[in-house]
C-alpha cells in the first residue's frame, strides 16, 4: 500500500484531474447534477441529436460506455432519445461504433424520433365509433 492511497491523495489527484478534464468546478459541478456520475472518458462520438458518446476501459465492463445528453433537455431526458445505431454500441451489442462504421441506410426505414407520451405532442388516437355511453346534456331554454 502506497502512502498516497493511505492518505487519500491518490483519490484527490483523481479529482483534480476530473474537473480539469470537464473544464473546471463550475463545469464539473453541472455536469454532476446533470448526470449525477462524475467520469472521464474518451469521446468516441456525436450523433445528430447532439448526445456525446464516450468510453473509459478503466472501469468495469458495463459502466465502461455511457452517454451525455444534450444539455439543452437539461435534466429531462430518456434512454429513447438514444438512436439505434448508438444503442447497440452503447449496450455492447457491437464493438463497431458507428463513427468508425457507418450503418446501411435503406430508403425504407424511418429516421429516428424520441418517444413523446406524457407530452404535449404525444399521439392522440381517435375514433369514429359512436359511444356506448353518452353524457347527459341538460334541456335548454
Amino acid at each position: 500500500m502506497s502512502l498516497g492511497s493511505f492518505t487519500g491523495l491518490s483519490k484527490l489527484s483523481k479529482l483534480a484531474r476530473m474537473i480539469k478534464d470537464h473544464g473546471g468546478l463550475k463545469a464539473t459541478l453541472y455536469h454532476y447534477y446533470l448526470t449525477d456520475d462524475l467520469k472521464t472518458g474518451k469521446l468516441i462520438g456525436e450523433d445528430e441529436f447532439g448526445n456525446k458518446y464516450f468510453e473509459n476501459n478503466e472501469y468495469f465492463y458495463g459502466r465502461n460506455r455511457w452517454v451525455i445528453y444534450n444539455p439543452k433537455h437539461n435534466v429531462d431526458y430518456d434512454g429513447s432519445m438514444v438512436p439505434a445505431e448508438w444503442f447497440g454500441w452503447l449496450h455492447y451489442k457491437t464493438d463497431k461504433n458507428p463513427i468508425e462504421h457507418p450503418p446501411v441506410k435503406y430508403d425504407w426505414m424511418a429516421t429516428h424520433t424520441i418517444n413523446t407520451s406524457g407530452s404535449k405532442d404525444a399521439y392522440m388516437p381517435y375514433t369514429t365509433t359512436k359511444p356506448k355511453i353518452e353524457a347527459w346534456v341538460p334541456p335548454q331554454k
